[in-house]
């Protein structure tokens, strides 16, 4: 008997390029038979109209901070919700806590609501051993480093992550003694750019230039934050041109026309708002008394200096340069989202929805297949995760069913943290884990750690 059969659903053929009919039947975490299904199951989803895609892999996005706000899900709960199965956390130079204490939480916890994750987050341990953010690490602090990352990576972790505009003191040979460092070039790179707008591009050239230096795969972070001030088909351009060359290198990108990120950080330093072209009513406050309200300049520098942990949402983006973005042929969706007291920015509960209704059903961006293919195939592959992004049998049963014609993000500025629409179900490892926006179960994900792949893979 099989545990669940999903019925009359449609679901994607990557290598067709086209949307395929045909029951799925799962048991004990897989699917184990696609077709017209006669067996019995314990469970009957019927996906009449819908599609059944492998769940939402989010390349980038920054984990619960268990240290500072408890034992507890917030923002894996929000992804689980918009039919986000995998995630990769640890990105922007940013970890909350070490992985082993991540790992033991989640085993305590007796598991998490998706399949997590781990990239090493540079900056936090360049934190701790005392490199300030406007210097580079001496050698004795980049022998620590250096010793850090190698035990961080010994606990599971997929590669590491590199916030430079937060620590602009870093520069490449500071990132190369640890990439350098590492035989493995199958191990994964995140990187924050160094400087966006008017400085995107250089800043970009940069990241090409650690990518070929290091050979590993290559992730620049979240394109549109840096770019879509009026530079995105320049960048584009050249992004599609190194990775002609390099199919090592891609980058990520979010369906916002404004990003996040803590008020007291680098971002913010003086001549932010000339870069930009906006002024400081474009800034809007998350959390505490001055939740949902925009900045003026006293407001501003006030909650900079007392409240410099403090998420903000800066609206400095232009719409159409997003679209761009998501519509190319390269590049994968990612919501970069952040919580801190289970507020910030609506991306954290929205994003792959938002792609889905706005840009595919509504703007017509991109067809239906590419955008899950954007969520789905491509982050799997750059993952090594075999099992996951494509449907077929003996595939994990991570799987998203949705209604084309209704799917959207409910999430907004004001409320960040509202369910989607039109997401039916979320099954996570063969188990219901979100019937109708209901969390069923969200402990069925567990910790994936690095495991080490022929060379080749990309």
């Amino acid at each position: 008997m099989l545990d669940i059969i999903i019925e009359g659903g449609s679901y994607p053929d990557y290598g067709k390029g086209t949307f395929a009919a045909g029951d799925l039947g799962i048991k004990d975490g897989k699917v184990v038979e696609i077709g017209n299904i006669k067996t019995p199951a314990q469970r009957r989803i019927h996906a009449a109209g819908k599609i059944v895609s492998p769940g939402f892999i989010d390349i980038h996005m920054h984990e619960e901070d268990f240290l500072q706000e408890g034992e507890q899900f917030v923002i894996a709960d929000m992804m689980l919700k918009m039919g986000v199965t995998t995630c990769l956390g640890g990105n922007c130079g940013v970890q909350h806590q070490d992985l082993e204490v991540f790992k033991d939480t989640i085993n305590r916890l007796g598991g998490s609501p998706v399949n997590y994750l781990m990239l090493v987050g540079y900056n936090a341990y360049r934190k701790k051993v005392g490199a300030g953010p406007y210097t580079k690490a001496d050698a004795e602090q980049q022998k620590i480093l250096l010793d850090k990352m190698k035990q961080q990576l010994k606990q599971g972790a997929y590669g590491f992550s590199f916030g430079i505009e937060y620590d602009p003191g870093m520069d490449i040979d500071e990132i190369m003694n640890v990439l350098k460092s590492f035989e493995d070039k199958n191990l994964f790179v995140s990187v924050h750019y160094r400087s966006d707008a008017a400085k995107s591009i250089e800043a970009i050239k940069e990241m090409v230039r650690i990518a070929d230096q290091s050979q590993m795969k290559f992730q620049i972070s979240h394109l549109s934050s840096c770019t879509a001030m009026g530079w995105m088909t320049e960048a584009l351009n050249l992004i599609n041109q190194e990775m002609d060359k390099n199919p090592k290198l891609n980058y990520d990108t979010y369906p916002y026309c404004a990003f996040s990120t803590e008020i007291g950080s680098a971002v913010f330093d003086d001549g932010c708002f000339d870069i930009w072209g906006k002024s400081y009513d474009s800034i809007l406050l998350t959390d505490g008394e001055y939740r949902n309200r925009y900045c003026d300049k006293e407001l501003f520098e006030k909650v900079r200096k007392e409240h410099p942990e403090m998420l903000v949402v800066a609206f400095v983006m232009n719409e159409e340069e997003i679209a761009q973005a998501i519509a190319n042929p390269y590049g994968m969706i990612a919501s970069d989202g952040i919580i801190n007291h289970g507020k910030g920015h609506p991306r954290a509960a929205g994003t792959f929805p938002r792609v889905l209704g706005k840009y595919v059903r509504e703007d017509k961006v991109l067809p239906l297949i590419d955008a899950l293919r954007k969520m789905t195939l491509e982050p799997a592959k750059r993952l090594n995760l075999n099992k996951k992004g494509c449907i077929f049998e003996g595939c994990d049963a991570d799987l998203t069913i949705f209604d084309p014609e209704n799917v959207k993000d409910g999430a907004d500025f004001s409320e960040s943290d509202l369910p989607p629409e039109g997401i039916d179900y979320v099954i996570v490892n063969g188990k219901i884990a979100v019937d109708h926006n209901q969390i069923k179960n969200n402990r069925a994900g567990r910790f994936i750690s690095y495991e080490m792949m022929p060379e080749g893979s990309i």
